[in-house]
C-alpha cells in the first residue's frame, strides 16, 4: 500500500512537471511571436522588424521634392512602401510648403496617405483645427487626420489635456472620423494616459530594438528616424503598421 502511494506521488509530481514545461514553452512562444524581429536591409539603411507586413513612411517638407512613383516602386525581400503620414499645418496658421504637392503626388502614386498637424501646447486647440481642417480635404481610401503632440512648452498637464481635447474634438465633428495621436512613449505616459486611451496611437519608439515600450495597444509604430527609400533625397522615418491588411482597410475613410 505504501508503495503504491508513493507512485502516486511520484506519477502527479511528473505530471505537474510535465504541465509547467508545457507552459512555459507556450509563454515563449507566445512571447517571441509578439516580439518584432529584426533584419539588416542596407538599401534602406536600417534594421527593420520584418514581421510586420505593412510598412510606410512620414514626410514633411525637411524631404524636400519627393519621387512617389519611385517610393512606391522600391521593393526589397517583399518590404515596401503602403502608406505615408504627411505633414500638412503646425500651429495657428503655418502650412507645410511641400504638403500640397506630396498630397497630389502621393495620390497619383497609389500610396495611401494621410495628413498630420504639428500641435503647440501653448496655442488653442480649436484653432489649430480650424488650421488643418481649412488645409485638408480627405478623400475615400485616405488615412485618418493625425495630432502630432510632443511637446508641452511648459503648459500644465490639464492645460496640455484641455487643448489636445479640444483639437481632436473638432477634427473629430467635422471629418467625422476618430483623430490618431502621435507621440513618443514618455510623453503619452505623463500627459495623455488614462484620458485618451480610446483614441488610435502612433508612437514613435526607436531608440531600442523592442516593440513600444508603452502597455496600451498601438496602431501605428515609428521604429527608426533614419531610413533611406528611393525618390527621397534625405533621411526619413520609417513605420509599420499593427495589424494585417484587412484591419488596415477597416482604418481608412469610407
Amino acid at each position: 500500500m505504501a508503495q503504491t502511494k508513493k507512485s502516486k506521488v511520484t506519477s502527479r509530481s511528473l505530471l505537474s512537471l510535465l504541465i509547467l514545461a508545457v507552459l512555459g514553452v507556450l509563454a515563449w512562444w507566445l512571447y517571441n511571436r509578439n516580439v518584432p524581429k529584426f533584419a539588416r536591409y542596407p538599401e534602406f539603411g536600417i534594421d527593420i522588424p520584418y514581421n510586420f507586413s505593412i510598412h510606410g513612411i512620414d514626410v514633411s517638407k525637411y524631404q524636400k521634392d519627393i519621387d512617389w512613383a519611385e517610393v512606391k516602386a522600391m521593393n526589397v525581400d517583399n518590404i515596401q512602401i503602403g502608406f505615408t503620414f504627411i505633414k500638412a499645418t503646425e500651429g495657428l496658421g503655418n502650412v507645410d510648403g511641400y504638403f500640397k504637392q506630396n498630397w497630389h503626388d502621393a495620390k497619383k502614386a497609389e500610396v495611401v496617405r494621410g495628413a498630420y498637424h504639428f500641435f503647440y501646447a501653448t496655442k488653442s486647440g480649436k484653432i489649430q483645427a480650424e488650421n488643418f481642417i481649412n488645409t485638408v480635404q480627405l478623400e475615400t481610401g485616405d488615412l485618418p487626420p493625425v495630432l502630432d503632440v510632443e511637446q508641452a512648452y511648459g503648459v500644465s498637464v490639464d492645460k496640455v489635456k484641455q487643448r489636445v481635447k479640444e483639437f481632436l474634438d473638432t477634427i473629430h465633428e467635422y471629418y467625422g472620423v476618430m483623430p490618431i495621436i502621435y507621440t513618443n512613449v514618455d510623453f503619452y505616459n505623463q500627459y495623455l494616459k488614462n484620458d485618451f486611451d480610446d483614441y488610435p496611437l502612433w508612437v514613435a519608439h526607436y531608440l531600442q530594438k523592442d516593440k513600444p515600450r508603452i502597455t496600451r495597444e498601438w496602431t501605428f509604430w515609428q521604429h527608426s528616424e533614419s531610413g533611406h527609400i528611393n525618390g527621397i533625397a534625405n533621411r526619413v522615418d520609417f513605420n509599420v503598421f499593427n495589424g494585417d491588411s484587412s484591419e488596415f482597410m477597416k482604418l481608412l475613410i469610407e
